[in-house]
Order: structure tokens, then C-alpha cells, then sequence
């Protein structure tokens, strides 16, 4: 059994801390056969997540601490791939905001506040 609580929240920010990323997440799955992704994500600033998307599901992301933007993009294709920002949703539990849902294949990335922990879920396999 996983126990979500403060210990755990501030051990996964002082490995991001060490970690050359910026970032540590852990595997909430019970084992490889669960075809689920469900993960915790603790962020700290600075850390740079590349502008992506889910192409077959979409996703949902809550912030359990930390201060975090979750931008949305809209891509843009001429000479070159472009991206417009589109939206952009502060999750801080602090101030009453707890998560969002990452619609199916909208491009998407992060930009962390403050030290930051989020679950993460989406359908399929991780790959």
C-alpha cells in the first residue's frame, strides 16, 4: 500500500532536488500488467517539460502542492511547426485550484511556480 501524505510528497521534492531535471516521479501502478499511467510528479521550477501531447487519450492533472501553470498550445503548420498558446490553467491548491483535464491530443506543457507535486493519470501503457 502507497500512503499519499506530506513525508511522501516532500521526500519526492528533496530527489527532484538532486536530480539534474528538476523533476521525480513515481509509479502509482500496482503492477506492469496494469495498462493504466498513473504517477506522481514532483516539479520544481526551472525544470523544462517539452511542449507534448497524448494522441490517444486525454489527461488528468491534479496538484496536491505547489504552484504550477498547465499550458495548453495549438499548433501551427507552415514552413515550420509553430506553437500558440492557447490557454493556460494555474493549479494551486492554496488558492482553490486542484487540477485539470488535458483534452485527447492538444499539445500541452508546464511552467512550475513553486516546488510542485501533481498525480498525473491517463489511459494505456506507458511507453
Amino acid at each position: 500500500m502507497i500512503q499519499v501524505d506530506q513525508d511522501l510528497l516532500n521526500s519526492l521534492l528533496a530527489q527532484a532536488k538532486e536530480n539534474s531535471r528538476l523533476r521525480m516521479n513515481m509509479d502509482m501502478r500496482t503492477s506492469s500488467a496494469d495498462t493504466s499511467q498513473r504517477m506522481l510528479n514532483a516539479l520544481l521550477p526551472g525544470t523544462e517539460v517539452p511542449i507534448h501531447r497524448h494522441e490517444e487519450t486525454s489527461e488528468s492533472v491534479i496538484c496536491l502542492c505547489g504552484k504550477l501553470y498547465e499550458i495548453i498550445y495549438e499548433e501551427s503548420v507552415a514552413k515550420e511547426t509553430i506553437f500558440k498558446e492557447v490557454d493556460r490553467i494555474l493549479l494551486c491548491p492554496a488558492e482553490g485550484k486542484y487540477g485539470c483535464q488535458v483534452p485527447k491530443g492538444a499539445w500541452h506543457t508546464i511552467e512550475v511556480l513553486e516546488p510542485s507535486v501533481i498525480f498525473e493519470a491517463k489511459d494505456g501503457a506507458y511507453k
